[in-house]
């Protein structure tokens, strides 16, 4: 028997990567151990070159205390050198998510057939539904790394919702590198079809999408968003720009008049979003129209990106915006967000929510607003907002 650590780094699917692994070894017999384990794994992200930096140094931190540890995730599969010159006990793992567990089980060895029904580690139950992307968007490298889109069976996905849902966990999070290229083709199934069907198992209390690209919210999506109950009330669409020649640059596939028409249907859910600042030929204009945009679309929270060159990518030997100025647009688009997102919880004083305790004092509303709050961690509680702090909204 072996004790093991696992984190992750980046995304939710990085999340849900990591989650698999664990599952995979619980269920070969090990045990979970976050101090003297003797096995680390590091789910990591490339995504820029920050987010592989901090990925080497959680391995290299991992490898002084461990004795053995697995690289995994986006970073493992980036091709570059991202990770060589770690000390030998470091093994990295450039597979695909889906073969991932089995390679790090095999190579950890199997105690016995345990078969563990591990819970999440989180409160919130994200389960992957899709991977991969087929897109070729000019600053990303995440089709090289995780390969051509591909759907999970719903019959699957229907069977681990729930088994989450039965072990407790009042909601669950479809995600995917592209969430909405979901298809089961054989069973009849697009994202819309499987929200619905997600959405009317017993048991769950509320549902939500980590991220959808606005070309994929249609007709379709959006009744299915609004004939489902327990959908929440919040939607992330990544923006990425609002300059028109600078989106077309990036081969985002729409302008901006698409991104708003697009998301004019979901004007009562709160929107959040990403946007890259320093895009190669990205001037001032062009940043002053990205805010003109994050307003215009009511987009209450905005995660913010410094352009980073990617290795394998059309935009990989081009960064023409100073580092300077990546900075100053990237403080003031932070502002901007902190300002929108103190807005919107200034106008629910006075209203009522049901929050999900994840963490003590802390959890969050139907919109995915952050609130302040008493309850035991797991539960959802019916608040009453009286005041907002910097930190979120002040429950009654």
């Amino acid at each position: 028997m072996a004790g093991f650590s696992i984190r992750f780094l980046g995304c939710k699917v990085s999340y849900t990567d990591a989650q698999a692994i664990r599952e995979r070894l619980l269920a070969d017999g090990h045990t979970e151990a976050p101090e003297g384990a003797e096995i680390a794994v590091v789910n990591t992200c490339c995504v820029t070159h920050e987010a592989v930096r901090k990925s080497r140094h959680a391995a290299a931190r991992a490898a002084r205390t461990h004795g053995k540890v697995y690289v995994t995730g986006c970073g493992a599969s980036l091709g570059a050198d991202g990770f060589d010159g770690l000390p030998e006990n470091v093994v990295v793992v450039a597979r695909r998510s889906e073969e991932t567990p089995r390679f790090v089980a095999g190579d950890v060895g199997a105690v016995g057939c345990v078969q563990a029904e591990a819970r999440l580690e989180r409160v919130r139950a994200f389960v992957k539904v899709q991977d991969g992307c087929s897109f070729s968007c000019g600053f990303c490298v995440i089709p090289s790394v995780r390969g051509a889109s591909r759907s999970r069976r719903a019959e699957a996905v229907l069977r681990e919702a729930r088994r989450r849902v039965e072990q407790g966990h009042k909601e669950i999070v479809l995600t995917g590198i592209n969430l909405g290229c979901y298809r089961d083709r054989e069973a009849g199934y697009t994202l819309a079809r499987l929200v619905h069907e997600v959405g009317e198992i017993p048991g769950l209390a509320r549902l939500r999408l980590s991220s959808i690209e606005v070309n994929h919210v249609n007709g379709e999506l959006v009744d299915a968003l609004r004939e489902t109950p327990v959908l929440a009330r919040h939607l992330h669409v990544p923006l990425q720009s609002g300059e028109d020649g600078v989106l077309r640059a990036m081969g985002r596939r729409y302008d901006s008049a698409t991104y708003l028409r697009r998301v004019e249907p979901l004007a009562d859910f709160n929107l959040t979003s990403d946007v890259i600042v320093g895009f190669p030929g990205e001037d001032d204009q062009a940043f002053r129209r990205t805010l003109e945009v994050v307003d215009r679309a009511r987009i209450s929270s905005v995660h913010v990106f410094p352009y980073s060159p990617r290795p394998g990518t059309a935009t990989a030997a081009a960064d023409t915006v100073p580092p300077h100025v990546k900075r100053e647009r990237g403080e003031r688009l932070r502002e901007h967000s902190r300002v929108a997102s103190l807005e919107r919880w200034r106008a629910k004083v006075g209203s009522e929510d049901v929050v999900l305790v994840d963490r003590p004092g802390r959890g969050y509303g139907d919109d995915y607003s952050p609130w302040l709050v008493r309850g035991e961690v797991g539960e959802l509680v019916r608040v009453r907002a009286r005041g907002v702090t910097e930190e979120g909204i002040l429950a009654a």
